[in-house]
């Protein structure tokens, strides 16, 4: 069993690296992209860009199906089991179905684009809609694509195929904004980058790694989109209710607030996409990884969760943290002073993430792993509802903070239920005593930056620097100090990451430090 475990830890940092790094760099290259364009457009030309994003983007969600989860889940499990013609096949038949419907979601979303707009309450972003429409078929490959790679512990494919979508559309909207083109020129930019990135990304998979076998058409194709619908038909109802949130979350602002408060609550945004890189990027490779666990059996599937959930603490409670730490500086630094509430709606918004306690990361790639997509919707449906009551009374009174707020009591609410669940149906346990060490030390590490920033006059990025440099050496300091992390595990680790060269480089000095931290604490 624990060699087991080891190998589906070994496959999963594999893929979490590359997924983490790739997006990270990605995430890099679009948030200076956006940050050039926030300046180069203004507070209220950026909010139309925002908004002029969000049916087309919406919409993109239609065309889903479930089936890039499916894809993830039965080409992982195809692959364990060597049946890697099977697992080609399920993606070839996946993929062709999602163009179909993205190219028909595309087309009704140019035709109508009119009426979308009024419905936003902003009739002049026809054009801008218009343009966006045709992403929807590109960004249907491009995703289609990356989740095969994912499927096919391939993910090196995935983080070259976002950077290539990133630097690409970076470089064509601020040239294109900087030549006078305004929002047109911005969102050119972004359909561009999913055009480029799709036909590579589709390329590299069809030719490189899942070549078409014979027989596409036979028999196969029917039995494998009944798969695919019947597994993924239920998160599909999940990413539809998902989507709908940011929809809303836009018409009440639309209806509610300025161009400006949008503009500046988008800006905000963008710096959550920071802890995304980590969040996002350990959900989507600890899917493929509860699908190859037995899943009739607890023994493998506990021990497994249980430290999955310590170690994503580990990542995500301390970037939290810092975002909130330096939320002021870090947006006086990248946007100036025009957007003056920009920092207040990013401290509260990041505190959602300090959810990740009770599985608010990982209980849905456990669920849909193990193949009970019919919770995950539940879940949602839970978060949806709770939203949908909550906020606009917070948003008409409270303006911005009120929708945030609601937010983050309606996700609450969701994953208090999603930990119920797990702990009666799955005898799922949290590594409580540790996760509660995680959140103090958190807090611990804070008191010098906090010192730093209250009685020092330094310019906003040195205080950024120094009081992160100090809180991260406070805090891996701290870590093993109190045995958060134990011999065995930190020896896991140093066997998993020597898996991977770059990733060695990287984690050897720290895992280096906080052994003999931990030996010294032993031996005391």
């Amino acid at each position: 069993m624990a060699d087991e475990l080891v190998k589906v830890a070994e496959d999963s940092t594999r893929s979490g690296f590359f997924l983490i790094s790739g997006t990270a760099l990605a995430t890099i290259i679009m948030a200076i992209a956006s940050i050039l364009i926030g300046r180069f457009l203004g507070p209220e030309l950026y909010g139309q860009y925002a908004l002029a994003l969000v049916v087309p983007q919406l919409l993109f969600l239609i065309t889903d199906f479930g089936i890039n989860q499916g894809i993830i889940k039965y080409a992982a499990g195809h692959r364990a089991k060597g049946e890697e013609d099977q697992a080609a096949r399920i993606i070839q038949h996946g993929t062709l179905f999602r163009i179909l419907i993205g190219t028909a979601v595309s087309a009704t979303t140019f035709a109508l684009a009119d009426l979308f707009a009024v419905f936003i309450n902003r009739p002049n972003l026809t054009p801008y809609i218009r343009i966006v429409s045709l992403s929807i078929i590109f960004q249907v490959m491009f995703t289609t694509a990356n989740s095969a790679f994912v499927g096919l512990d391939k993910t090196e494919y995935n983080a070259l195929t976002k950077n290539i979508q990133a630097v690409a559309k970076a470089i064509l909207s601020v040239t294109l904004v900087l030549l006078g083109f305004g929002v047109a020129g911005a969102l050119i930019g972004y359909v561009g980058g999913y055009v480029i990135a799709s036909i590579i990304a589709v390329g590299i998979l069809f030719f490189k790694i899942a070549k078409p076998s014979r027989g596409i058409f036979k028999d196969s194709l029917a039995q494998n989109l009944k798969t695919l619908t019947r597994y993924g038909f239920p998160l599909y109802i999940s990413v539809l209710l998902t989507g709908f949130l940011p929809l809303y979350q836009n018409l009440l602002l639309a209806y509610f607030t300025t161009d400006v408060d949008i503009g500046n609550f988008k800006a905000a945004t963008n710096f959550i996409a920071l802890i995304s890189i980590v969040s996002m990027s350990i959900t989507t490779a600890l899917l493929p990884a509860f699908s190859k666990l037995n899943s009739s059996t607890t023994d493998k599937i506990k021990p497994f969760f249980k430290l999955a959930n310590k170690y994503t603490c580990l990542l995500i409670v301390p970037t939290t943290t810092l975002i909130i730490l330096y939320s002021r500086e870090i947006v006086q630094i990248i946007y100036g002073s025009t957007f003056q509430s920009a920092s207040l709606f990013l401290a509260i918004y990041s505190l959602l993430y300090f959810l990740v306690a009770m599985g608010y990361l990982n209980l849905t790639s456990l669920f849909n792993g193990l193949g009970e997509t019919r919770i995950t919707l539940k879940i949602t449906l839970v978060n949806c509802l709770t939203f949908t009551v909550l906020s606009p009374l917070l948003t008409l009174t409270f303006n911005v903070p009120g929708l945030i707020v609601a937010s983050l009591i309606s996700n609450t609410i969701a994953t208090s239920y999603a930990s119920h669940i797990a702990r009666k149906n799955f005898k799922i346990e949290f590594a409580t005593s540790s996760i509660a060490k995680i959140y103090l030390i958190s807090a611990t590490s804070s008191i010098l930056p906090l010192l730093m920033l209250h009685f020092t006059s330094l310019p906003e990025l040195l205080n950024v620097a120094i009081g992160g440099i100090l809180y991260l050496f406070t805090y891996t300091t701290l870590t093993p100090l109190t045995r958060i992390v134990t011999m065995s595990e930190l020896q896991m680790v140093t066997r998993i990451t020597r898996k991977i060269p770059s990733l060695t480089f990287i984690v050897k000095p720290l895992l280096k430090y906080q052994q003999r931290l931990l030996c010294a604490k032993v031996e005391t």
